[in-house]
């Protein structure tokens, strides 16, 4: 497929920013926890096919159509597959590393909560491929349901209600919404609902492109690159790429739909090559209103059922082998969080507390399943900085030196090892 047009003059930077920050405030509110970038490797499997002919369009006029976009309702099966090469998160790993994680036990006593809080289910989709089914009616009304071999997840907003149903514990978990009657406004952020919803885990193609079009500046390259047909729509395809060297990200692909401008399916590949690290698209869609009906919910009878205001979990919060890790209150103690550099080789350096590296698994300070874990990461390196351990994703790569210092970015090892010699 030939291009449409030649890459992105920097020039236009200014009027992407514009075309990007409306694109923002367009979001379609499918995944009601605003479900992660996050950050898959689908073959054909996604239903892309063909490359209809399509009146051409530049890319300034495509982030246009997709900021443009109004679509607020529809329904559809996605597929997301998630390739970071890490361990699976599925099961127990993701209950007991996620914020408020754990399977319940009788009433969330421990402060393990609920087997179907939405900020530790969810978290398994940052690992492997799943089917989800979506459905959304407004600001109002989302549906997303997690379909497994055996059983099915279901995350349901439906005006003042949040509900959370996991049929393989038979447990569900319900808040209140955010805007809810008697609130500042909508979406004000101050219903109790808002604090369970789990944040930075984008489901679905629209949140993917919107996230991926705000790192458009000098330092990218864009382009539309021909098209091509997803759950039977003819789409434009719109190339994200990183003007610099040392980034793990190739370039971020996403379809657009040439009639009502949703992406339709969005893919990030890197820059080492091999499959992609997160592909996410509609394999069926239709943009009529879904049935009333789809919004219900009551709890099967015989059903655990926790409340957001009661549960024991601490927010932000995880046991792990009788150890309890605080969250946000422990991060306290980072200090001077840095950015070096910009763009796509933009690397974050800060020190952890108390001036040393990772504790080790002769230490007793990190649960067996954790050590197993950062054993099969990590890359002992050394330079002008001293000597420390890279822990590596196919996206997301961290330098922890021995002295305690953490330099983490989309970028290759060679390029942490070059900002920490050069931060010495």
């Amino acid at each position: 497929m030939a291009p449409y047009e030649p890459e992105q003059n920097t020039s236009e930077t200014g009027e992407l920013r514009a075309g990007r920050r409306k694109a923002a405030r367009y979001v379609v509110p499918v995944a009601v926890a605003g479900v992660a970038a996050a950050t898959i490797g689908l073959v054909p499997a996604l239903a892309t096919s063909g490359d209809p002919k399509l009146p051409d369009v530049t890319a300034q006029e495509l982030i246009e159509k997709i900021a443009a976009s109004d679509t607020e309702r529809l329904s559809g099966t996605v597929k997301i597959s998630t390739d970071l090469g890490l361990p699976s998160f599925g099961g127990d790993m993701a209950g007991g590393f996620a914020p408020g994680g754990g399977s319940g036990g009788e009433d969330g006593e421990g402060g393990e909560g609920s087997a179907a809080d939405p900020r530790s289910k969810l978290m398994e989709l940052a690992t492997g491929t799943h089917t989800l089914r979506v459905a959304a009616d407004g600001p109002d009304k989302q549906k997303l349901s997690v379909l497994d071999d055996a059983a099915e997840y279901s995350l349901i907003h439906n005006g003042d209600d949040v509900w959370a149903y996991d049929s393989k514990s038979n447990e569900a978990y319900h808040s209140k919404s955010a805007g809810k009657a008697g609130d500042s406004g909508k979406g004000s952020g101050k219903g109790s609902g808002e604090k369970d919803l789990p944040k930075g885990v984008p489901s679905t193609p629209k949140e993917l492109a919107d996230e991926a079009l705000k790192a458009v500046d000098d330092t990218t390259s864009v382009k539309v690159d021909g098209t091509a047909q997803v759950a039977g729509r003819d789409a434009y395809r719109l190339v994200i790429k990183p003007k610099q060297s040392g980034s793990t990200v190739g370039q971020i692909t996403v379809a657009v739909d040439s009639e009502t401008g949703t992406p339709l399916k969005f893919t990030l590949t890197p820059s080492g090559g091999g499959s992609a690290v997160v592909d996410a698209g509609f394999t069926k869609v239709d943009f009529g209103k879904p049935a009333a009906s789809t919004f219900d919910f009551t709890p099967p009878k015989g059903a655990k059922v926790t409340e957001g205001d009661d549960a024991k979990a601490e927010e932000h919060g995880f046991k792990d082998g009788g150890k309890e890790f605080k969250g946000d209150k422990d991060m306290e103690g980072l200090n001077d969080l840095n950015v070096i550099g910009e763009g796509w080789t933009s690397i974050a350096e800060l020190e952890l507390p108390g001036g040393q590296g990772i504790p080790t698994g002769g230490s007793g300070d990190v649960p067996p399943d954790a050590q197993r874990l950062l054993d099969s990461l990590g890359d002992k390196v050394s330079g002008e900085f001293g000597s420390g351990t890279v822990f590596k994703t196919r996206l997301i790569n961290a330098l922890i030196t021995e002295d305690g210092k953490v330099y983490a970015g989309a970028v290759t090892k060679d390029a942490l090892v070059k900002a920490a010699d050069a931060a010495k």
